[in-house]
């Protein structure tokens, strides 16, 4: 997506988007939605909805406020990614296929669901991906961002998929999902899945803050494969500070983070950010969270 300039149509516009999800105190959003708004002489108001537990009914509810309040749109973050699909009015042909949403647009009263991960964690992996031949990578978690991970991996043409899921149900779901379009098996194990594997991804909230756990041994890691992280609080990891010591290329979280908050609000408000405020902002925010960001 392209930069914006000061004097930009969205010069003086106003939006008003948001966070549905729980545990959301430590989200980057915020501040990466209103710089980029300030960015081209708008103002956005990013505000976070932390309500844990909701059901059904209490997910309509809050839903059907958005619809009325005025909101331009909100994103959906953990545990509601997948409970919110079927309390929107449209689905973009992504989010359908995946089953999962991460941002929701409103227009002319209609709530549709879309999925950014999938087009954010595409566009900060395709050069890992590209640099290892697209050989096969093993995606540990089949939630929400795990879903989205594979589908952007298969997007990316990576040679095979290998997906481990301590619930074998939901791994063998994903793989039924995607296995018209792509190479892909679910794996017996950690081990199994990575094993000879070029690439590594943790689409499990294992690692952030305040679990200190690794979804993969740090005996499985080695240099010659490429490991990526989902969770940015923190945004170094002990799986991404293991991989790193075994000298293996990685991706934090932060790319992820940028360019799937840059396409929601390209939906939202019709306008292309910066991604260079975006990353500003970003990285504002993890230095007065954690001074010493490399710190295991």
């Amino acid at each position: 997506m392209t930069s914006s300039t000061p004097h930009t149509p969205a010069t003086g516009q106003r939006f008003l988007t948001g966070l549905l999800g729980a545990p959301i105190a430590h989200s980057a959003s915020p501040a990466m939605h209103e710089r980029a708004a300030e960015a081209m002489g708008a103002h956005c108001h990013y505000q976070l909805i932390e309500i844990a537990g909701a059901g059904r009914d209490e997910l309509k509810s809050i839903l059907d406020g958005v619809r009325r309040l005025g909101f331009a749109g909100i994103n959906v973050t953990f545990p509601y990614k997948e409970a919110v699909v079927d309390l929107l009015d449209e689905l973009s042909p992504g989010a359908k296929a995946i089953g999962a949403v991460n941002t929701v647009v409103v227009r002319d009263g209609k709530l549709t669901g879309h999925n950014t991960d999938t087009t954010g964690f595409a566009r900060a992996a395709r050069q890992l991906v590209t640099n290892s031949n697209h050989g096969p990578v093993a995606v540990i978690g089949t939630g929400g961002v795990g879903k989205a991970i594979a589908f952007a991996l298969a997007d990316l043409g990576v040679s095979e998929i290998r997906i481990f899921d301590t619930d074998t149900a939901k791994a063998r779901h994903l793989v039924s999902l995607l296995h018209n379009k792509q190479s892909i098996r679910v794996a017996d194990s950690v081990d199994d899945a990575v094993r000879g594997a070029v690439g590594i991804v943790n689409g499990t909230p294992i690692g952030m803050l305040p679990n200190r756990g690794t979804p993969v041994p740090d005996a499985l890691l080695h240099a010659e494969a490429w490991v990526a992280d989902a969770v940015y609080s923190p945004l170094w990891t002990p799986l991404l500070n293991a991989a790193k010591a075994k000298g293996a290329p990685v991706m934090t979280g932060r790319d992820l983070a940028i360019y799937q908050a840059a396409d929601a609000f390209e939906l939202f408000t019709g306008f292309a950010p910066s991604t260079t405020e975006m990353g500003i902002a970003f990285d504002a925010v993890m230095v007065k969270r954690y001074p010493t960001p490399n710190a295991a």
